[in-house]
């Protein structure tokens, strides 16, 4: 015979059947302390963090898949991610206390909630906002340090105004783009907004757009920079969107001015 004990007694209840989920996740980070969003073999991104925090809280691997990636040095005041959770463990309030406790103090979880399983961070997303700080001043406060790019020297706002107007529209924007080492299957993104503030010497530059490739917004950003530096032509901005080429030598702003505002479903 058999061992008994290895039989469900017919009048035992069923085993239960844990659902997947899909949970939703705005993550804020400052990009500084981390080789950028995605993971790297050497597990020091923004990804390999909160994978880990995961996988101490369920015990087992998980992949959490973010709305897109950012940069080393890049900044995120509203990241969005998602991962599939068994309903076994946490209600979504409770992830974030969870999550926030085993995570760097750089890396914060600000909401999560479940979501329907059609959703998909990155496929999903409808558009995003790009934020860029610029401090023109002789000295940059210490508490600016590796959170704006620092210019010693005002810029043209007149100038960097007129020339942002160039990149709003839809247009080709392979001349503002760096190779990730794989090609784009296009280059063509669309631009809603292009705002410029300044309060006292800090300049913020807004990018709001259906999706920007590799480098896009530091790109874009130096080349408003060095036309408000009176170092480049604004007609070059115009030729380079219409022909698709770099011209001469092209300048990445920092990536330390530069945040993840928002994800747009």
């Amino acid at each position: 015979m058999g061992k008994v004990g290895a039989l469900r007694r017919p009048d035992a209840a069923p085993p239960r059947a844990y659902q997947v989920r899909k949970l939703k996740l705005i993550v804020a980070y400052d990009g500084a302390p981390f080789a950028g969003w995605q993971s790297q073999s050497h597990r020091k991104t923004v990804q390999d963090h909160l994978e880990r925090a995961f996988e101490r809280v369920t015990g087992g691997a998980m992949r959490v898949h973010g709305a897109g990636r950012t940069d080393a040095g890049v900044h995120a005041l509203a990241q969005c991610a998602h991962v599939d959770v068994s309903n076994k463990f946490l209600s979504a309030d409770r992830w974030i206390k969870a999550l926030n406790s085993l995570l760097p103090s750089a890396i914060r979880v600000l909401r999560c909630r479940y979501v329907s399983k059609e959703f998909h961070a990155r496929l999903s997303a409808k558009g995003k906002i790009y934020r860029y700080r610029i401090w023109t001043a002789p000295v940059l406060p210490p508490f600016e340090y590796r959170r704006a790019c620092h210019i010693a020297q005002s810029l043209d706002l007149k100038i960097l105004r007129s020339v942002a107007k160039h990149f709003v529209g839809t247009h080709d924007f392979r001349a503002f783009a760096a190779n990730r080492g794989k090609p784009e299957r296009s280059t063509i993104r669309t631009i809603n907004s292009v705002r410029v503030h300044q309060k006292g010497p800090c300049v913020t530059i807004d990018f709001d757009g259906n999706g920007f490739l590799y480098k896009m917004v530091r790109l874009m950003v130096g080349a408003l920079m060095k036309c408000a530096l009176h170092k480049m032509r604004i007609e070059e901005i115009a030729s380079r969107l219409h022909s698709g080429k770099a011209g001469s030598a092209r300048f990445a702003a920092p990536a330390q001015g530069l945040y993840l505002v928002r994800v747009r479903y």
